[in-house]
């Protein structure tokens, strides 16, 4: 157990959050949420002693052993990775560095052979035997080939120190695992089997994620950041945010009698709990919700963003035809003579490995890129609007947003504009920033302003989630379910991709893989596994 009593905690005079108690206890995992900036990140390293709090205290028992998940990739560059994974359990490591130096001695004296026979005793109990057989399991269920164990961390991509370093906190099963985006950098099959794991780890996990179906699929709590406070809710993500949507409509509608907000709350409880799936976590869960009471809740005060396109016109019959289209970048071809039919009720999902073909894709559809063979038609009612992935350049000025709002319409109405930024959470002064010095995510909803300014009927998105809070993730998630015209978007997040799209396309080395299902489907499809198979076979994999 993790006992956090009044623990506060600042950057100068700015607080994070203070006057936090909570208990962490085995068996949960806890996902922490919350605002860009609210201080996800910034309170794990409080808890994993790497930043000490203004106030306040975290206690566990001295025995229980904590393993945190590393930032820093080059850590460990003259290492295998094999090694670099047995590190995240320091005391076998340390066992086993100096069981080999005292083997290595040449003067081996009666004082070594004492201590080689201690440190014998030692690496037997702490599982030492198993060690690299137990370290290439966690290796191999995160994607990392076997050829690629004994390799030299420097000698192998950024993709694979990513896993191994989330190898090494998993292994040696610690008592307490505090995790930063575990799932960055993973494939969709890692991620599956991280959520496994985790879901059967029978000690304390602590989490911090932006991937709603990760969070959903792992969580039996979520800690929320609001405004300088941690409140604990029971449930996974989908579960705190209907609730809180419910209780902020509880304290915006005082006309209504409070005893029937509490009736529908208590029966949205009741089914929640009831529908719980999966494993051990799923059970504990299931017991936190039946004890749950309406007034253990509090409504947040966390804005949520409207993303809302509508199209000046729908969509015809014919949207788009692509003939014979090849692409190459430095002599290797990205994709080569490829078909596509996109239909008026599509909303496709370009997923897979292969990020440059990808957005090649998407530039060359957008009109971005004139470099390519072959030929592609847009219907004549057709009029699309293109959320590139690189966006720096779009931002080079000294404009405001509104300003810089007011290229991509028409219309001189500042008012109307305005309405566009407020949606975005951009009033008053906001909207004044000067466009350069905007964050990441600031900067994606102002292109998603933009989009919407646009009134096109074809949507062309590149990895739209990115930067992104789970608020906003989750109004654009909304918003283009809702949109009325064809989508054609790539994204890391499962929510996003399974609940938006009903067409995956998937390009391989080896050819296109076309499929009209959602994408839950499409991954359990053994035709498509027989496919992906045969399409990737003798290429060497990248990271999705």
């Amino acid at each position: 157990m993790i006992n956090v009593i009044d623990l506060k905690f600042g950057f100068g005079e700015r607080i994070l959050f203070k006057d936090v108690g909570l208990k962490f206890t085995p068996g949960n995992c806890y996902g922490i949420i919350g605002a860009n900036g609210a201080g996800k990140s910034t309170f794990l390293k409080v808890l994993a002693g790497e930043l000490e709090p203004d106030k306040g205290e975290i206690s566990y028992p001295p025995q229980l052993r904590m393993a945190v998940l590393r930032q820093d990739h080059f850590e460990f560059e003259e290492e295998r990775l094999v090694d670099v994974v047995i590190r995240g359990y320091p005391r076998l490591h340390r066992t086993m560095r100096d069981r080999e130096a005292i083997y290595a001695k040449e003067d081996f004296t009666e004082a070594d052979g004492l201590r080689a026979a201690d440190l014998e005793a030692e690496f037997a109990e702490l599982g030492g035997w198993e060690a690299e057989a137990q370290a290439s399991i966690l290796m191999s269920g995160l994607g990392i080939p076997e050829t690629e164990h004994e390799r030299l961390m420097r000698e192998v991509p950024e993709s694979l120190k990513v896993r191994t370093l989330l190898a090494q906190a998993l292994f040696g099963n610690p008592d307490i695992l505090l995790l930063d985006e575990p799932t960055n950098g993973l494939d969709l099959d890692s991620i599956a089997w991280l959520e496994d794991f985790l879901m059967d780890f029978p000690n304390v996990v602590i989490v911090v994620s932006h991937d709603r179906h990760f969070l959903n699929a792992v969580c039996t709590h979520i800690c929320d950041i609001d405004f300088g406070h941690i409140r604990m809710y029971p449930g996974n993500y989908d579960f705190w945010y209907k609730v809180s949507r419910m209780l902020q409509q509880q304290v915006k509608d005082e006309k209504k009698r409070r005893d029937e907000k509490v009736k529908d709350l208590k029966e949205f409880i009741q089914r929640f709990a009831s529908n719980a799936a999966k494993s051990r976590q799923a059970t504990s869960r299931k017991k936190v919700l039946e004890k749950l009471e309406v007034e253990d809740l509090q409504p947040t005060s966390r804005r949520f963003p409207w993303v809302g396109f509508k199209p000046e016109r729908d969509p015809g019959n014919n949207v788009l035809r692509v003939q014979n289209l090849s692409k190459s970048l430095d002599g290797k071809p990205l994709f080569r003579d490829l078909d596509l039919m996109i239909n008026r009720e599509d909303k496709i999902a370009f997923v897979g490995r292969e990020h440059l073909a990808k957005t090649a894709f998407f530039r060359i559809m957008a009109g971005e890129d004139k470099d390519y063979q072959g030929e592609f038609y847009w219907g004549q009612t057709m009029s699309s609007s293109y959320f590139p992935k690189e966006n720096a350049e779009l931002f080079d000025s000294g404009d405001s947003i509104v300003d810089w709002l007011k290229r991509w319409t028409d219309s001189d109405d500042e008012t109307y504009i305005r309405s566009f930024l407020g949606r975005m959470l951009f009033s008053g002064d906001e909207a004044l920033k000067p466009v350069r010095v905007l964050s990441g995510g600031e900067k994606v909803r102002c292109l998603l302003s933009r989009m919407m300014l646009q009134e096109a009927n074809c949507l062309i998105l590149d990895e739209p989630t990115n930067h992104l809070d789970l608020e906003a993730i989750t109004a654009l998630n909304n918003g283009l379910m809702e949109f009325p015209g064809v989508v054609l978007f790539t994204s890391h997040d499962h929510e996003f991709v399974n609940s938006i799209a009903n067409r995956i396309i998937e390009f391989c080395p080896g050819g296109v893989i076309d499929r009209m299902m959602r994408f839950d489907e499409y991954l359990k499809d053994e035709q498509v596994r027989s496919l992906r198979d045969e399409y990737y076979h003798g290429h060497v994999l990248t990271e999705i």
